[in-house]
């Protein structure tokens, strides 16, 4: 199950869902040990991809490609630039490139006119329940607010 809860925005004074994640994030040691349970890979296997695929797909993306996991999605990296652009294309320089963001789009499949059936990573089967609070997969009853996985 997923969880929202009541967010005012101060731009209009309005009250919308927000989603939210509860307890800490999932660990690399607890999807290989899921991925060793429903494969015929090994955890200690399956473990060793999992720690190796970040650097991986980086060194892919610094070559200029992007990186499209099946049942997944595609990766692939955007330029940030401090904001000033210049009045001629032969002035843009590598040198306004400020920083690199990863972006991410999650694999579809799409019915035959066109229209978006699935999203991978997103569950067709999401319910959602307003925070109460705690963490229902917590074992020491996870109370208050829910953590900030980007920390």
């Amino acid at each position: 199950m997923a969880f929202f809860k009541k967010v005012q925005q101060k731009i209009n004074n309005l009250w919308y869902p927000q989603s939210i994640t509860v307890g800490k994030p999932v660990t690399t040691d607890q999807v290989a040990d899921r991925l060793s349970q429903i494969s015929t890979v090994s955890r200690a296997d399956t473990y060793a991809v999992l720690k190796d695929l970040g650097k991986v797909m980086g060194d892919y993306m610094a070559q200029g490609r992007t990186v499209k996991l099946e049942g997944v999605g595609t990766f692939y990296y955007t330029a940030a630039t401090n904001g000033k652009g210049v009045d001629a294309p032969e002035k843009v320089k590598s040198t306004m490139i400020t920083g690199v963001r990863v972006r991410f789009i999650p694999e579809t499949t799409r019915t035959s006119s066109g229209k978006v059936a699935t999203r991978s990573l997103v569950s067709n089967e999401i319910f959602w329940e307003e925070w109460g609070g705690k963490d229902p997969g917590s074992t020491d009853g996870g109370e208050g607010e829910p953590e900030n996985p980007f920390e």
